[in-house]
Formats: structure tokens, C-alpha cells, sequence
């Protein structure tokens, strides 16, 4: 769930890069990076942190170009050391820096063919490094001196025959210019923009289109899965179609919790479809207790606060903020590690007792994931006084890991996982837990684009778009569990 970001201009594009990746924060707040081409010289910096914190004013003085790629790291494979850091950078051929969002499920094939058959070294676990390199591959297997437009396309297509897994990819090809490209079934969101200027037309494209927005670029389109974009560094815009005709299944879990409400994500507003799954959820609660006694419908800031208003107003009970957020606490679902979550959410949270004394209280969020926020939210909203808790949640329960770019690797870490919802509701300790049917959060979705006949919900429905290789899931909770990760910081 990395952000990325590309920008090719006609001035200095730095400063664009950093505005952009502190809008794009949400996406990870492990590690930052940017990478410009000044002439013929790719300059890079990068370092584990805050975007604020990696970059100061001199850093971005030195990144001379007008053009540049950036990214914010949200550590899912791989470790979280600065080594991982992205953009990663190969001078072998021509000069190629690249920044990657989601991940590769065939990465361990990967890494051997790279080494055995390409000839080439990848000097960490990241399945970022390894993209770079296939993509390097295939680009030195098109032209071994001059490099033509022709000769990128034909590579991302070999890198869409190799590669299998949800990613978005914007790099830097030196003297052809900014490069992005999206796995074929469109699992992870890139989104291509315009800015005309008086020196002439700007392209940039970005996770999300708010990174656009704040930029002044217009959303042109979101890419296409399977598509090649080349932002050329003489200006002008090419595309191809690079990938093989496969099913359209964005990352439903965008729409629930990762994407910012003010993004666009396949010509739908995520702040609409948030909404809808609100009306659709008090649907459902209307027709399982059309005589509730909720006196208050209290939203778990901020990303469930665009579900609980329409509820609210559907149900006929008032809506209350219940909770101040601390905003210089990060997302608590993408720490590293348990127990950092756990110590985060009374940091991150504070009750306004007034709302919850002697009241039922309906808190409403955009999903349950291990269970951390929920359980001590709950029992933040009896300590404040209140007679009742209900729960409910935006999304369906999430029994199965997130193979794609998302932190789930471990089935055993998932609350709901080999769970029925009563047994989840004893754990978390409320009242009575509702969720949102599965059919329901996609008809949300889909609503807002009609050529949306299908989405990414593996980790709902234990369906995987992309096929996975006997024993891949119990190797990846080995490797990614917050067990594994402890031992690794033990160990470094």
C-alpha cells in the first residue's frame, strides 16, 4: 500500500515530489524516497521516516531535474530497514531508478531467475528490487545501445509475462524519460494527470489522485490494467496496452480504508462509495433490529466518519463525534508490529464522555482487521459511561490474508479468521457486532462505475485473482507474521 509518484515537467520538479508524497503519507509512513535526472545524472536520496523528517530544504535543493519519480513506504515484503528504502536504482542498462506500490506473490521464482538466467544481483529481500532488475532485464534483452519507445512497451509486456501479484510501478529510464505501468488485473490504483503551462504540457502520475489535485495536475484517467505509460522527457505522452486480457479486479479494500475520501479511484469517488456502504449498512441493521434502541451513532475517526453519517440519518438517531483524534499519532493499522498498535490507540484516541454516559452507542468502523483498535475502543466507550456498545463495520469480516500489497499475511493474526461473528463479538466485547455483507460493500463500489464487474476482495472471500502456488500462504505467515518481524528487529 505504498504511494507513488512520477512527474515529468518543463521546471524544477522536487519540491512537486515532496508536496505530493506528504499527500500521499497515508500510503506508509515507514520510509521516503525521490529520485531526479539532471541531464544525463540521477540524483537520489532517501531515508526511513516521515516524508518531513527525511526531506529537508537542502535535500531537495540537491535534487536538481524536471523530472522525477518519488515514493512513501509501507513495509510489507521485506524487512523495514533503510536498505529498503525506494526508489532502488540499477546503472545497467542506460540508468534505471523505480518505486513500486503492492506486491509480487511469485517473488521467491522471481529472485532465482534473475540471479540464475538474467545474471543479475539483488542485494535485498525486497520484491521491489527484484522488479527492477526483471524490468532492467528485459529492457537490456530489447536494445543493447539506443533506446527506442518501442523497445520499453515490448519490455513491460515481458515483465507482465513474468510477474504475478498486484503492483503499480513508476520508474526512470535515463534519456527516454518517467515509465509507470499497472499488473494486469488492476488490483493496485495509479492515475495519470495534466497540467498545461506557458512552457507547455506537464504529466504526472500518481497512486491517488489527490496527489494530483494538490499539484494542479487534472486527472486525465485512471491507467488501464496491463497498460505502459511513458512520460517522454521531450514531453510527449505515450501508452500501449502491454498485458494479456485478463479479468478487471481493482483492490476493494481501496475503497474501505486505504485511499484518501477525496481521491478518485476507476471514475469512483471513494468518498461516494463510502457513503453508500454507510446507507447499505443501516439497511441491513433496519432490518435485523427495525426496533434498535440506539441513542447515538459514534463513527472511529477519521476513515469510517463518511459511513456513520448517512446511518445515522437512516436509522433516525443523531450522529456524535465521540472521539478527538491526536493527528501527530500515525495510522495505527500500518505500524510495525502488534504491540506498537496496541500502545497507539489510547495515544491516538480520547473520549468526550459526555456522549457515551448512560446512552447505547453505536461506533461504527470502516472494518475490523486484528481487532486491536475495535477491542479497546469498546471498552474506552464503558469507561466514558456508556449502558450499551454496539459495533458495526463498513466491511465484511476479514478472514484471509492480503497477498497484494496490503499488511495481512498471517491468518492467524486476523480476528475473524476461523471465527463466526458471535464468537468475534464475545472477543471484542460488545453488545451486539454487525457487518457488512459482502455483496453489499461491492454493489457500493460498483455503483459508481458500471464497467466495474469485478474487484479484489481475497481478503474477505479467500479468492485470489491472480492463483496462488501451493503452500504460499503458511510460507508468507511465516516470513511477514508480526512474530517474524519482531525476531528480524531482534536480530539487526
Amino acid at each position: 500500500m505504498c504511494g507513488i509518484i512520477g512527474i515529468v515537467g518543463r521546471s524544477e520538479v522536487a519540491a512537486s515530489l515532496y508536496d505530493a508524497l506528504t499527500v500521499l503519507q497515508h500510503r506508509g509512513q515507514d520510509a521516503a524516497g525521490i529520485a531526479t535526472v539532471d541531464g544525463k545524472r540521477l540524483r537520489l536520496y532517501k531515508g526511513n521516516g516521515l516524508v518531513r523528517d527525511v526531506f529537508d530544504d537542502p535535500h531537495i535543493q540537491s535534487l536538481a531535474g524536471r523530472m522525477g519519480i518519488g515514493h512513501c513506504r509501507y513495509p510489507t515484503a521485506g524487512c523495514e530497514s533503510s536498505e529498503e528504502a525506494q526508489p532502488f536504482y540499477v546503472n545497467s542498462p542506460f540508468g534505471i531508478a523505480l518505486a513500486h506500490n503492492g506486491n509480487l506473490v511469485n517473488t521467491a521464482v522471481l529472485r532465482n531467475e534473475v540471479f540464475e538466467e538474467d545474471r543479475r544481483h539483488v542485494n535485498t529481500s525486497s520484491d521491489s528490487e527484484v522488479l527492477l532488475n526483471l524490468f532492467a532485464h528485459e529492457l537490456q534483452v530489447q536494445a543493447h545501445l539506443k533506446l527506442e519507445i518501442d523497445h520499453v512497451f515490448k519490455a513491460i509486456g515481458g515483465v507482465h509475462a513474468r510477474c504475478v501479484g498486484g503492483y503499480a510501478v513508476v520508474a526512470m529510464v535515463l534519456g527516454v524519460g518517467v515509465v509507470a505501468f499497472r499488473d494486469p488485473h488492476g488490483i493496485r490504483p495509479l492515475v495519470l494527470g495534466q497540467r498545461d503551462t506557458a512552457d507547455g504540457k506537464e504529466y504526472a502520475i500518481a497512486s491517488e489522485s489527490v496527489a494530483l489535485d494538490v499539484l494542479g495536475f487534472r486527472r486525465l484517467r485512471d491507467v488501464e490494467p496491463g497498460e505502459g505509460v511513458i512520460l517522454g522527457a521531450d514531453g510527449q505522452l505515450h501508452t500501449r496496452h502491454c498485458g494479456p486480457p485478463v479479468v478487471h479486479a481493482p483492490c476493494i479494500f481501496e475503497y474501505v480504508y486505504l485511499a484518501r475520501p477525496d481521491s478518485m479511484i476507476e471514475d469512483v469517488s471513494v468518498y461516494k462509495a463510502r457513503l453508500r456502504m454507510g446507507e447499505r449498512l443501516a439497511q441491513k441493521i433496519l432490518r435485523l433490529r427495525p426496533d434498535h434502541d440506539i441513542d447515538a451513532v459514534i463513527p472511529i475517526p477519521d476513515t469510517s466518519r463518511t459511513a456513520a453519517l448517512p446511518m445515522a440519518a437512516m436509522l433516525g438517531v443523531p450522529y456524535r463525534e465521540g472521539f478527538v483524534k491526536n493527528r501527530y499519532v500515525g495510522r495505527t493499522f500500518i505500524m510495525p508490529g502488534q504491540e506498537e498498535r496496541v500502545k497507539s490507540v489510547r495515544r491516538k484516541l480520547n473520549t468526550i464522555e459526555l456522549e457515551f454516559r448512560n446512552k447505547v452507542v453505536l461506533l461504527v468502523d470502516d472494518s475490523i482487521v486484528r481487532g486491536t483498535t475495535s477491542k479497546q475502543i469498546i471498552q474506552m466507550a464503558r469507561e466514558a459511561g456508556a449502558r450499551k456498545v454496539y459495533f458495526a463495520s463498513a466491511a465484511p469480516p476479514v478472514r484471509y490474508p492480503n497477498v497484494y500489497g496490503i499488511d495481512m499475511p498471517a491468518a492467524h493474526e486476523l480476528i475473524a479468521h476461523g471465527r463466526s461473528e458471535g464468537e468475534i463479538e464475545q472477543l471484542l466485547g460488545a453488545d451486539w457486532l454487525v457487518y457488512q455483507d459482502l455483496p453489499d460493500l461491492v454493489a457500493a463500489v460498483a455503483e459508481g462505475n458500471e464497467r466495474l464487474k469485478a474487484f479484489d476482495t481475497s481478503c474477505f472471500s479467500g479468492e485470489y485473482i491472480t492463483g496462488l502456488a501451493d503452500g504460499y500462504l503458511g510460507e508468507l505467515a511465516e516470513a511477514r507474521s508480526d512474530a517474524a518481524k519482531q525476531e528480524r528487529r531482534k536480530a539487526s
